[in-house]
């Protein structure tokens, strides 16, 4: 096993990775979960890695992916609460150029004031863009897909548990049909199916596992008054 130090909002810093991967050997699986959350930082840097990072990671390792690789995206429950965008902000988001995509009107600073606003753009735009780029990791005989997990048990969900935001967080796994967080495991599972030969007839799809949130959210206790 070999381990790198990666900034995913730097092209160099990403392609050095890819580089160090080729040395290895072909490149047949990425799975990319780098991100910060709304506790963690400003809708700048939430934009800057989350979604551009994001966008370099699939632009970089889809140039180099083999026949018989797949990816797999970790996104966000986030992205499914947002509403619905139009269709020429999904195609901006799913189809801009990666080092284009920060300068798009929509995701400017006086649009992008908060936070959890900047995350659920973000990972919306995951689930678009990966969507968009399964067509091209396709031509070369891979697959992508997203995750969009709930609240799972981790040091990221841990920052947002006790953030100014935990209260609202606790309520949604209250409210939820699961009644509890997540496991890593439980995404891992989910994860292994996406990137093995189980999952050979699914690409360019997003898997929202959330504990019902996502349902409560828009049909339940948690749909907004």
């Amino acid at each position: 096993m070999s381990t790198a130090a990666v900034d995913v909002s730097l092209r160099k810093s990403v392609h050095a990775l890819v580089e160090t991967a080729m040395t290895i050997g072909n490149i047949t699986g990425v799975i990319h979960a780098a991100g910060v959350s709304p506790t963690q930082a400003s809708p700048a840097t939430i934009l800057k890695v989350d979604l551009y990072g994001t966008a370099l990671v699939l632009e970089e390792f889809g140039n180099v992916i083999v026949r018989g690789g797949a990816g797999v995206v970790i996104a966000s429950q986030s992205g499914h609460r947002l509403p619905a965008l139009t269709p020429e902000q999904n195609k901006a988001l799913a189809t801009t150029p990666a080092d284009e995509l920060l300068a798009l009107p929509m995701l400017q600073p006086e649009h992008m004031t908060d936070p959890l606003h900047a995350y659920q753009i973000s990972k919306r735009g995951n689930s678009l863009r990966v969507m968009a780029e399964a067509v091209r990791w396709g031509k070369r005989g891979a697959r992508l897909n997203t995750i969009s997990p709930g609240i799972i048990f981790t040091p990221l969900a841990k920052d947002e548990l006790t953030g100014p935001r935990g209260a609202g967080y606790r309520r949604m796994i209250e409210l939820s049909a699961a009644g509890r967080v997540g496991t890593p495991d439980e995404v891992g599972i989910v994860g292994a199916l996406l990137m093995g030969p189980d999952g050979a007839f699914i690409t360019g799809s997003d898997f929202l596992m959330d504990g019902g949130v996502t349902a409560a959210y828009w049909y339940g206790e948690l749909a907004p008054a």
